[in-house]
């Protein structure tokens, strides 16, 4: 990965005016900071020209790795540390083999290089916390061996702070640096430990951003999804599902489209039972099935699209109308499809929800406690009426699991449909008082 690939406007512009401010080194040596040596060694590239700096760095680049994180971890100004930073991304910048000169410093300082570079992050100064985050990403990212803990897990924590920050530099830098980082398996269990950043992440995608962004934020969570109990769990705890695909329908550019539906691929390989049942509910059927009409450029995504319109027909000719509740209740997007209100469908189903220690009757329960969509709470709410009424001893076990004081709360929501359901319910279960609990 180059440098260059890293990009920021603002970066790029502060790097110019930066370069051009003098810097008192001998004033340093002076105070004893600065060693002779180290000050005769920075004098030959200070504010020199590029084409005199890279002669220096290809005979001594050793020596100038070493210097300049040296510096950098015991100087502490911050338009010196702003000056350091320049110089070190400068001779990174499309000199990837310059590289192993920075990590092999530890051999001299085990400080180095990550010790300076994680510190420089805890500034206030916003220019050296991009510029080191924008550096310990590239030598990250080249790495061969496993890093420690208390580097990955402390640049992760302040990145996460960064793209919670409300400055745009920050979201800007920080999303480049974790398409960098989220390559190594480490990094994506160390983000996944975080959950205020993947639903960080996922806040970025519903606010519309620009292309770009919403680009570079899918491509994390592409990246998130290779890990086997990522995608077991993403879904569950961030609806991640709905929420690709509506951005996918909403996308002009066919790179977003084709980040998503790899990552909803990569869903459907590494835990199809529990990823397909919301994504046949979210409508991806029909979906893949526009998608694969239309041309397209990339050979990846016409592969792609094929494989989850196979999957998902395969488990939708498979379904039968139990099943298709069951993939409802267990995605939590409850909507008025005709099987809420069939009295057949109840008459033969009710008691069905009371199988497996009642599994599906207690996630109809959970919806009714915890979501905040009008819409599921209205369904849930007429679902356990429908229960009940087609499973009288179900009274208790709805009062026992706490369903019962919940549609009595419901009588008082905001929404008219909400409370209407809740009513009828109410009424279900006072219909024969002493069975009710």
């Amino acid at each position: 990965m180059s440098l260059s690939l890293l990009s920021n406007t603002y970066l790029e512009e502060t790097s110019g005016k930066i370069r051009a401010k003098p810097v008192p080194w001998e004033g340093y040596q002076r105070a004893e900071l600065v060693t002779a040596e180290e000050l005769a060694l920075i004098k030959r590239v200070d504010r020199q020209s590029k084409a005199r700096i890279e002669s220096v760095l290809l005979s001594e680049g050793p020596a100038y790795a070493l210097l300049y994180l040296s510096l950098l971890k015991k100087l502490q100004r911050v338009d010196t540390m702003q000056y350091l930073l320049v110089l070190i991304a400068d001779a990174l910048a499309d000199h990837d083999e310059r590289i192993p000169l920075f990590t092999r410093t530890s051999k001299v300082d085990p400080d180095l290089p990550y010790a300076p570079l994680i510190k420089a992050l805890d500034t206030t100064d916003e220019f050296v916390q991009l510029k080191a985050a924008q550096i310990l990403t590239l030598l990250l990212s080249a790495e061969t061996t496993v890093l420690p803990l208390r580097h990955s897990h402390s640049f992760v924590n302040t990145l996460s702070s960064f793209i919670q920050s409300a400055s745009t530099n920050r979201l800007n830098v920080s999303v480049q640096c974790l398409e960098s980082l989220l390559t190594r398996p480490e990094f994506r269990q160390a983000v996944w430990e975080i959950p205020p950043l993947v639903q960080a992440l996922f806040d970025i995608l519903q606010k519309n951003p620009d292309p770009q962004t919403n680009y570079q934020v899918a491509f994390c969570i592409w990246l998130l999804s290779f890990e086997q109990n990522i995608a077991e769990q993403i879904n569950k705890r961030y609806d991640i599902v709905a929420q690709l695909i509506e951005v996918a329908q909403a996308a002009v550019k066919e790179k977003v489209v084709r980040v998503i539906v790899a990552t909803l691929r990569n869903l459907v390989v590494k835990a199809p039972s529990a990823n397909l049942p919301a994504m046949l509910v979210c409508h991806l059927l029909p979906y893949t099935k526009n998608l694969a009409a239309r041309k397209w450029t990339d050979e990846d995504i016409v592969e792609d699209i094929k494989f989850l319109k196979d999957e998902l027909a395969a488990r939708f000719d498979s379904l039968t109308t139990y099943d298709e509740y069951v993939s409802e209740l267990e995605s939590g997007h409850l909507s008025w499809t005709p099987v809420h209100e069939s009295e057949d469908f109840w008459r033969e189903n009710a008691i069905k929800l009371n199988d497996k220690d009642h599994k599906q009757l207690k996630r109809l329960v959970e919806l009714l406690k915890e979501s905040n969509d009008p819409t599921v709470l209205a369904v849930a709410a007429h679902d356990v009426g429908q229960y009940i009424k087609h499973y009288e001893r179900g009274r208790k076990i709805v009062a026992d699991l706490g369903a019962k004081a919940r549609v009595m709360q419901l009588l008082a929501h905001a929404n008219a449909d909400v409370r209407y359901r809740a009513l009828l319910t109410v009424q279900v279960i006072v219909s024969q008082p002493w069975l009710s609990a």
